[in-house]
């Protein structure tokens, strides 16, 4: 995995962890660790946070990181984002808070606990390979369908797990995110660079 980035977003998912906040990685470094590796300019994290969460999240992470407590409680109440910017290397973790849709709500009790690094060795909670898939084609949708990088990552990690995809799970979620269309899309181009 790349270094930096896991070991910066580790910093994170130790305070997560010591508040009792679920949490899931998500976005290209979940496509790492399902796809392949590519270069990342920040980390997504998705949490389950609550307003009595802001201000010890805030204290534990201010030597480390540039943190605004207003900023976590303006995204948890708007169940949007506030972002965290490592001090020493710049590296930015962009924290969503978990929106209450049905798809997200699977998604959390689909998480996989994955080892994420070594020496020592650490594991964190991930989301699974058919729900980053799915949350990458809707951030797809969402750019107006430009992103070759989303496009890439979501190829990645379609042909690293070929045969053992949860089709179904995919098919029925697809719709509900408005992205049924490009997944069949996916498929079909991951299927054929599968048997090249």
């Amino acid at each position: 995995m790349l270094s930096e980035p896991i070991a910066v977003t580790l910093l994170v998912i130790e305070v997560l962890e010591r508040l009792n906040v679920p949490y899931l990685i998500g976005g290209s470094l979940a496509s790492a660790v399902h796809g392949v590796a590519r270069a990342t300019v920040d980390t997504d994290l998705v949490a389950d946070l609550r307003l009595e969460h802001a201000a010890p999240l805030a204290q534990a992470l201010s030597d480390m990181f540039y943190v605004d407590v207003e900023s976590i409680r303006d995204a948890i109440r708007r169940r949007s984002s506030f972002n965290l910017i490592h001090l020493e290397t710049m590296f930015k973790v962009d924290v969503f808070v978990r929106k209450q849709r049905p798809f997200d709500q699977a998604q959390f009790e689909r998480r996989v606990a994955q080892i994420v690094a070594t020496d020592p060795e650490r594991t964190a909670y991930v989301a699974t390979p058919e729900d980053i898939v799915l949350a990458k084609l809707e951030w797809y949708r969402m750019g107006g369908e430009v992103s070759d990088r989303q496009w890439r990552d979501v190829l990645g990690v379609l042909k690293v797990q070929w045969g053992r995809l949860d089709l179904a799970y995919l098919r029925r979620w697809a719709p509900a995110l408005g992205v049924a269309d490009l997944l069949e899309k996916a498929l079909s181009a991951a299927e054929h660079k599968e048997n090249a």
